[in-house]
């Protein structure tokens, strides 16, 4: 083999024995951000996969990965030689290319006016612009807002509201006869980065507006009951709850406890009493309760505290959508819909997470303010979406490990003639979704198996050299890969002048036949009968390799009147005989 990639055979090797791990971002002052310890590199079309293997194999290296259906291939290089590697490929005539796994970055902005003003302290101080690079929400983090309903003409509320309900008067219109909801909703999902009036906090959720609340801002328990479970059966990942009083209720309990049962995230305002009695539904079981900052980090005097209280989140001073137009507004009715905005991102950024799990992502990532530890003011501190994002990701890290893919037969090299058994067998760390087997490029077996075999009748290809391949996914997408080299030999006779016998069984002579008709055909050979065919009136109708072959004859296309059948038997050394000729009538 000609030593043509000497310098990426060694270094595919190093990569192929470090891969596997988390990928970390490297960024240098001379260029953008890139996988660190990565490079694609795209094999031009005069190198084919046995030369590309066997330049890996050379070094012990293996192919980590791939881009499906482009034929660009991920090598994992150490970090001190990525750039001296990279001119190399980059030289090489027999690739095409080749780079580095340059990383897109979502944009960590928004262009909203008010926000671009500096007129919503509230975005930075829980650091949302983090959160943001990593997701901005997602349509299956639904937030559904209990309150006054929401304004669905509102310019910064367009396309975000999700067709709601009204338990106050029993309809489907959802709209905000209050300005409360209004603002709630906007402070948690205001469509963003469109250029128009306010940012929020997860601008791709869409909200869920449930009416519980009428124009003078109240609503009845048992409303408030039934929209939570109305939003917990329509399957919004977060509830928000800006609403409450001292009354401690089983009702609502009841009803918490079932949404919870169902996967949500509930979270409720504290309230804006000033004082540390416990306030409902905030002070639930399975409630997350949020009470408020401001843009010192303190607590407004206004704000409730107390033992209850889980989290505390901005709440003074919040520009947000109100009526039809823009307000600054203050209370735990929206510290509350800030912080189920979080949870919203923090389930897109990741959506296996259990309610338990994103509930302890945002407590255990908040900043601690006030005592050390949890207090009575801040919970177990002030929200951070920006921590708890970044966190969620880690839960689950990147499966980035590819199959262990063993080839069981045949060996590499192997000389094949007749039928021969493809085995072979894969695992991985978290699971093997499906396999292939590949001859010669071209699939000829799969299935969503982790063992996987086929019959191959060599008999009826071409003597030759053959690359078996075979190929195991994960969930992932990661490829691994195992291959061989084989030779198929055809058996040659020598002197074998013997020609086979051949009859057709049945239909005997004079049959009618009709509907499906089993034409069955026996031959015999002093050596062996390769293949039998069947011809019907003078064309050939099927063949087989079977010496005992059955043929199935649709009659109904046939012509009414006499049919003529007859069998052709062949042998390896090329000798043929015909059966007599039988006729039979439709």
């Amino acid at each position: 083999m000609p030593n043509s990639f000497p310098l990426l055979r060694r270094l595919l090797l190093i990569s192929a024995l470090i891969y596997g791990g988390v990928l970390a971002p490297q960024a240098h002052a001379d260029g953008p951000a890139f996988v660190s310890e990565r490079l694609l590199v795209k094999p031009a079309k005069g190198l084919n996969e046995v030369d590309l293997h066997a330049f890996l194999s050379a070094e012990d290296a293996v192919e980590v990965n791939e881009v499906p259906r482009l034929g660009i291939r991920q090598i994992r290089v150490p970090a001190h030689a990525l750039e001296r590697v990279l001119a190399a490929l980059k030289r090489n005539p027999r690739i095409e290319f080749a780079e580095k796994d340059y990383i897109a970055q979502a944009i960590g902005t928004a262009n909203d006016p008010y926000y671009t003003a500096g007129n919503q302290w509230h975005i930075s101080t829980i650091q949302a612009q983090a959160a943001w690079d990593v997701t901005t929400g997602s349509s299956g983090a639904v937030i559904a807002v209990l309150d006054s309903g929401a304004n669905y003409s509102h310019p910064d509320l367009l396309g975000k509201l999700l067709p709601g309900y009204d338990f106050v008067n029993g309809d489907n219109d959802a709209s905000d006869d209050n300005g409360h909801g209004t603002g709630v909703s906007g402070a948690a999902a205001a469509a963003s980065n469109n250029g128009t009036g306010v940012a929020s906090i997860a601008w791709d959720s869409p909200v869920l507006p449930l009416k519980v609340l009428d124009a003078t801002g109240s609503g009845s328990h048992s409303n408030i009951a039934r929209a939570i479970n109305y939003a917990a059966d329509s399957g919004a990942r977060i509830i928000n709850l800006s609403l409450g009083s001292t009354s401690n209720s089983s009702t609502l309990q009841s009803a918490v406890n079932y949404a919870w049962s169902k996967g949500a995230v509930i979270i409720a305002a504290a309230g804006n009493d000033g004082n540390d009695l416990p306030f409902y539904p905030a002070a639930c079981q399975n409630v997350v309760a949020v009470s408020a900052t401001n843009s010192s980090d303190l607590r407004p005097s206004w704000s409730n505290f107390g033992s209850y209280v889980d989290i505390s989140a901005p709440g003074e001073s919040i520009l947000t959508t109100y009526h039809s137009d823009y307000a600054y507004v203050s209370g735990t009715s929206f510290s509350s819909p800030i912080a189920a905005a979080t949870a919203a991102l923090v389930a897109s950024a990741e959506p296996k997470l259990s309610n338990v799990q994103v509930v302890d992502l945002l407590l255990k990532n908040s900043d601690d303010l006030g005592a050390l530890g949890y207090d009575v003011i801040y919970g177990h501190g002030r929200l951070n979406a920006g921590r708890a994002v970044i966190a969620a990701k880690s839960v689950y890290p990147a499966d980035s490990s590819a199959p262990a893919v063993t080839l069981n037969s045949p060996a590499d090299g192997a000389v094949l003639s007749g039928t021969v058994q493809i085995s072979a067998s894969a695992v991985d760390n978290v699971g093997v979704s499906r396999m292939e087997i590949l001859i010669n490029g071209a699939v000829v077996s799969q299935g969503a198996v982790n063992n996987l075999a086929y019959s191959w009748a060599t008999q009826q290809s071409a003597a030759g050299s053959y690359q078996v391949e075979v190929r195991a996914y994960d969930a992932a997408g990661n490829i691994g890969r195992s291959l061989t080299t084989v030779t198929v030999q055809q058996p040659v006779v020598v002197g074998d002048v013997t020609a086979p016998t051949v009859a057709i069984v049945s239909p005997q002579e004079g049959t009618v036949v009709s509907g499906t008709a089993r034409i069955q055909v026996a031959a015999k050979d002093n050596v062996a009968v390769t293949e039998v065919w069947l011809y019907i009136d003078g064309q050939r109708f099927a063949t087989s390799t079977s010496a005992n072959a059955v043929f199935s004859w649709n009659t109904k296309k046939a012509a009414r009147g006499a049919h003529k059948l007859q069998a052709y038997a062949y042998d390896a050394a090329g000798n043929v005989t015909a059966s007599t000729l039988v006729t039979v009538y439709k």
